[in-house]
């Protein structure tokens, strides 16, 4: 392990061998890691909040090395409890299409002269259809028993290649089409480097963008067919396969076949691309709307147009010769030069493919063969590569077009999408992504009609800077898009798409780092969101903001649904992104007071002052001459007067040794009569917020209420171990019992003092040999 800064600094370690007080043991360590974070020799690296804090133990290595360093990233998923067993790459559903070595699997066919057969993806009906038998008997082939002369790629790969099958995923077909139009991005997904030839085993792999980053994915060769012909998507070509088994890798990667049926174009574009999707309504479309989609094709960006089904009826068709809820691809946009004896100008014009690849094409102005084209020059005919073949593609005014189709998808390329030889004076986006998970309970708090809750969902906070190059307005162009993971695949699993969607709120200047509470979003409204809550996979709209500071909250739109999703914000112009956190900590007394829902703790009342009474008389009486007790005296005496006030079976022993343990420093297990009075007064503030917060009175807290108790309680929390609180004190149905609430409070005090005594230069970390960390958080 190397550094790039290194820092010593010495810590005093506090331990114990049970038999005393805890003794003091004073080291210096080396700390410091290449991105500037601190990193103690030997021990155990918790990461969380705005920030990062690390426990370390024991030393160096034998051998003179380091111990190895575990290091937990801000919370965005599920949080990971360092060092213990996670069922994350088990439950993955792409853990083993990801994990195929591409390489490895090639070298072991070629060594033993066999040809590969997935095990991942089996030529079987269930990688065909996952909820019923197939209607006829398919048979799976590989190319060479299809045709004589098989190649991957025949004369380089087009939008021609492109044909139809019995499958409905004309939606992928018209995304295929657009990518063949950009064929570096067409190399990317499709290594044109494949062949029936050289080195073949009967395995090809594709790339796809996956959820935030690129993966390889393998396929055998083996295909489905009837009668020998391809069933699903093929080329027009009879002996290319590229398109056949481009169309197998991706049904692998959502789990079958079947899986592709009915989508958005833009969903397979992003996958294509990594881009961010946009999706406009042309019958509302705005005043710009071409000069959108010019920028679009000058940036490289894929577009899909369709118009809406007829209920009645599927993929009706229209006397113009378009197709109702057909999935159409873009294929390009320009001003068109125009020239006749009375005038000269410019025209919008827009090119259009059916993924048919047949004489289904619009039969309006600039049609095939149309008078229109008479005007056109033969040059400009020429450079557009005009022909008036029955292949599906055909031209449209940018007039016609946005009063024929309905639906219009973008799919914005990133940041990564252009190599810089390749931009020639053209812009890119400015991009971030934040990974996160809607947990139940935690913080799946639904859409803003539940406003209980909606404060609960993730918040993340994006700073704008500096306004568009050209725009008049001093404004920031901003793409947000929201895309829920693994959906598609889970389909075998009864899971459809959740209805998603977002807020986005200005945030005062001063305001802290953490998380907005439930009070700012009963006095503020938000300033922009997605256009809708939809069960897509990513939802997406632009926005024109002016510069400042903004919270965005993802969020299904329904509370309790539990998902995985990606946050993507793309700006023409440099902007700062992180998720809204705080770091876990004790507030001081001074703080508290600031925070609305806590107060100072009132003079206790007649009633607490009888029961203070009772309680002390307890126990002098039970202590006996070395007024000390232990838990077990400690539950009597609690729970005869606990009971009187709050529905609940009494403390339990555990909490009530925990409640020893905090004032507990010598490891005697006995409670002195100074430390009960300290217990008491953390009771009755602890009891009071508790009440607060129980407005049912029944009895419970509901866990998305436990943030705001805990703060209130003097407590703050990041969002890693808010998280893992819920999971450890809440109930299946996320309630809290007045006995659960108390016990956390209390090992979060303790925890907490344990710490901060040994980070004695409350610099975030702390030392402790094995023993002292072990009587740590077990004695607790």
């Amino acid at each position: 392990m190397s550094y790039t800064t290194r820092t010593t600094r010495t810590v005093r370690t506090f331990y114990s061998d049970g038999r005393g007080p805890p003794k003091v043991e004073t080291k210096t360590y080396t700390y410091g890691d290449d991105s500037g974070g601190s990193s103690i020799n030997g021990g155990v690296n918790f990461g969380g909040g705005g920030g990062r804090f690390q426990i370390r133990f024991g030393g160096p290595r034998e051998d003179g090395g380091d111990q190895p360093s575990y290091s937990v990233p801000a919370f965005s998923q599920r949080p990971q409890v360092v060092g213990r067993p996670t069922r994350k790459e088990k439950k993955d559903p792409f853990s083993g299409v990801i994990n195929q070595s591409y390489d490895s699997i090639k070298k072991k066919c070629l060594e033993e002269g066999c040809l590969f057969e997935d095990p991942e993806f089996e030529a079987e009906d269930s990688s065909i259809f996952f909820s019923r038998a197939p209607p006829r008997p398919f048979e799976w082939k590989r190319p060479h028993e299809i045709c004589d002369n098989p190649v991957f790629i025949s004369d380089g790969a087009s939008r021609f290649d492109v044909q139809q099958g019995e499958l409905g995923d004309c939606w992928l077909l018209a995304a295929v089409a657009s990518l063949t139009v950009n064929q570096r991005l067409f190399a990317k997904v499709v290594p044109p480097d494949q062949t029936f030839q050289d080195g073949y085993c009967g395995m090809f792999r594709f790339h796809f963008w996956r959820q935030g980053e690129w993966v390889e994915v393998v396929v055998d060769d083996r295909l489905p067919t009837y009668y020998g012909q391809l069933t699903f998507m093929h080329s027009l070509d009879k002996n290319e396969f590229w398109s056949a088994l481009l169309e197998k890798a991706y049904a692998k990667l959502e789990g079958s076949y079947e899986s592709l049926k009915g989508g958005s174009t833009c969903e397979a574009m992003v996958d294509f691309t990594g881009g961010v999707s946009e999706f406009f309504d042309l019958r509302k479309a705005p005043p710009n709307m071409f000069s959108i989609m010019l920028k679009a094709s000058q940036r490289g960006s894929l577009m899909g147009c369709s118009i809406d089904a007829d209920p009645n009826q599927l993929e009706a068709h229209l006397a113009n010769g378009l197709v109702m809820g057909h999935a159409y691809s873009i294929t390009s946009v320009l001003l068109m030069d125009i020239e006749t004896p009375s005038m000269s100008g410019k025209i919008p014009m827009v090119r259009i493919r059916n993924p048919w690849g047949n004489e289904a094409e619009w039969k309006g102005r600039w049609s095939d063969q149309s008078r229109e084209w008479s005007l056109i020059p033969d040059s400009q005919k020429a450079e557009m590569g005009l022909t008036f073949d029955d292949d599906g593609e055909f031209w449209m005014s940018f007039d016609d077009f946005s009063k024929n189709f309905e639906k219009l998808e973008i799919c914005n390329l990133g940041p990564d999408s252009l190599e810089e030889d390749e931009l020639d004076g053209k812009k890119r986006w400015e991009g971030h992504t934040e990974n996160g998970e809607w947990i139940p309970r935690v913080n799946a708090g639904g859409c803003r009609n539940y406003l209980d809750t909606f404060w609960t969902n993730p918040q993340y906070r994006v700073t704008l800077t500096d306004p568009d190059d050209d725009d008049d307005d001093d404004l920031c162009t901003m793409l947000v898009g929201v895309l829920q993971k693994d959906r598609r695949k889970k389909r075998k699993e009864g899971l459809d798409m959740l209805t998603i969607g977002y807020v986005i709120y200005k945030i005062p200047e001063g305001t802290g780092e953490g998380p907005l509470p439930l009070d700012f979003f009963k006095y503020n409204a938000s300033c922009a969101k997605s256009n809708n809550f939809i069960n897509m996979r990513e939802v997406c709209t632009r926005h024109k903001l002016s510069p400042g500071q903004y919270c965005i909250i993802p969020s299904t739109f329904e509370p309790h649904h539990a998902g995985n999703y990606l946050l993507r914000l793309y700006t023409e112009r440099k902007s700062h992104t992180q998720e809204m956190d705080e770091e876990t900590g004790i507030i001081e007394d001074q703080e508290i007071r600031k925070i609305p829902a806590a107060r100072e703790i009132p003079p206790p009342t007649e009633e607490e002052q009888e029961q203070e009474q009772a309680l002390k008389s307890s126990f002098r009486r039970v202590a006996g001459d070395d007024l000390e007790i232990d838990a077990y005296e400690l539950k009597d005496i609690l729970n005869a007067v606990f009971t009187r006030e709050f529905s609940f079976d009494g403390f339990s022993l555990e909490t009530c040794r925990s409640m020893v343990a905090m004032h507990d420093g010598d490891l005697s297990g006995k409670l002195g009569f100074d430390e009960f009075k300290v217990l008491w007064a953390d009771l009755r503030r602890w009891k009071g917020v508790f009440k607060e917060y129980d407005r049912d009175k029944s009895g419970k807290l509901s866990s998305y209420e436990l943030r705001s108790a805990l703060h209130a309680s003097g407590f703050r929390l990041s969002n890693r171990t808010f998280s893992a609180l819920v999971m450890r004190y809440s109930s299946k149905d996320g309630q809290i019992e007045f006995g659960d609430f108390i016990l956390c409070a209390i090992r979060m005090k303790t925890m907490l003092a344990s710490f901060k005594n040994i980070d004695v230069e409350n610099s975030g970390h702390a030392a402790f040999d094995l023993d002292g960390f072990i009587q740590t958080v077990m004695y607790s």
